[in-house]
């Protein structure tokens, strides 16, 4: 399955305000798909001393993912697991196969072949999304990618954040926003799509900067945006900030309004994967309202209607002068 054949949508605002993630999936397969979060029990450079080992403030032990292959789960019990619970609840035959957790570039190349056969081996999979850092995407990687691309629809997922280098250095990232444009310029043709994600909130930052870091990646070759609040989990850097008092996160209707705004100066033909993450409960510090998804989605969806917003309002303002 080559980039050529990932079908695009345009909006047609009011009645769509953004182009999610369900009607992309939907279009491509003519039905529901759901992700399948895999752990592969690699490790991530900002954590094993080759960057630092210390990890992003705001990252928990678990890298941000499922934590089931500590529990000696493999990949095959993982997918079969899970499968037959989405399947249960969701009543759907088809998925994705989600790397999730910590970086899922950062390992030999056999290895990583080896990883992704085995997802893939399974039939209902029918595509391959892969979670990783902007300075962990070889060239060789990037060809690996494009193999599997030709046959399944292929994402990485790049964990950006931001495009300002001073939060970057800030947060403990490791990478700059140029480490960036070099992978999803590397990326260009090989038929494997980009999602960048970013968080909303975090420590220095203005809304100014936040919507620049919309303007960036509109301007850039990416595909697809996952757009997270900065929730504290407790025990990670960014609780002892807190803690200090060094530290407040948004209020709901702060991080409603940003979401709203960082919508409209993204191209329409960008793929929204999400608009808020969700905090695991028994580890969230702060904020509570974190918790309340379906709360918080109703509420970003309102304020566009109310807003008259919509994505690519202002990139299009922006590019027609």
């Amino acid at each position: 399955m080559t980039s050529n054949s990932v079908k695009r949508a345009v909006i047609d605002p009011p009645t769509v305000r953004y182009y999610d993630f369900k009607t992309y999936l939907t279009r491509i397969f003519g039905s529901k798909v759901h992700r399948i979060s895999l752990d592969a029990h690699l490790s991530c450079p900002n954590r094993d001393g080759t960057i630092s080992t210390l990890g992003c403030i705001f990252c928990d032990d678990q890298g941000s993912g499922t934590g089931l292959a500590g529990r000696g789960l493999s990949l095959t019990e993982q997918i079969q697991t899970l499968k037959q619970g989405l399947n249960r609840r969701f009543q759907v035959n088809k998925f994705i196969a989600y790397f999730q957790s910590y970086t899922n570039t950062y390992a030999p190349l056999p290895r990583l072949r080896q990883l992704y056969d085995e997802a893939l081996a399974d039939p209902d999979i029918v595509g391959l999304f892969i979670g990783t850092r902007p300075d962990c995407v070889s060239p060789e990687v990037v060809a690996l990618l494009a193999e599997y691309a030709e046959t399944h629809l292929v994402w990485l997922e790049l964990g950006l954040q931001s495009a300002h280098d001073r939060t970057l250095a800030l947060i403990n990232r490791g990478h700059t926003f140029a480490d960036f444009v070099t992978t999803v310029t590397r990326l260009q043709g090989s038929g494997v799509q980009v999602c960048a994600h970013v968080i909303l909130g975090l420590p220095g930052e203005s809304p100014e900067d936040m919507m620049a870091t919309a303007q960036h990646l509109a301007a850039l070759p990416v595909a697809g945006v996952k757009i997270h609040l900065l929730y504290i989990v407790k025990g990670t850097a960014l609780d002892q900030m807190y803690l200090r008092g060094e530290y407040q996160p948004l209020t709901r209707a702060a991080y409603v309004r940003l979401a709203g705004d960082f919508l409209s100066y993204l191209r329409p033909e960008m793929v929204v994967m999400r608009l808020t993450g969700d905090p695991p409960r028994e580890f969230l510090r702060a904020p509570a309202w974190a918790l309340e998804k379906q709360k918080n989605l109703a509420e970003i969806k309102n304020g566009l209607v109310t807003r008259n917003l919509w994505q690519g309002k202002l990139y299009r303002m922006n590019t027609t002068g």
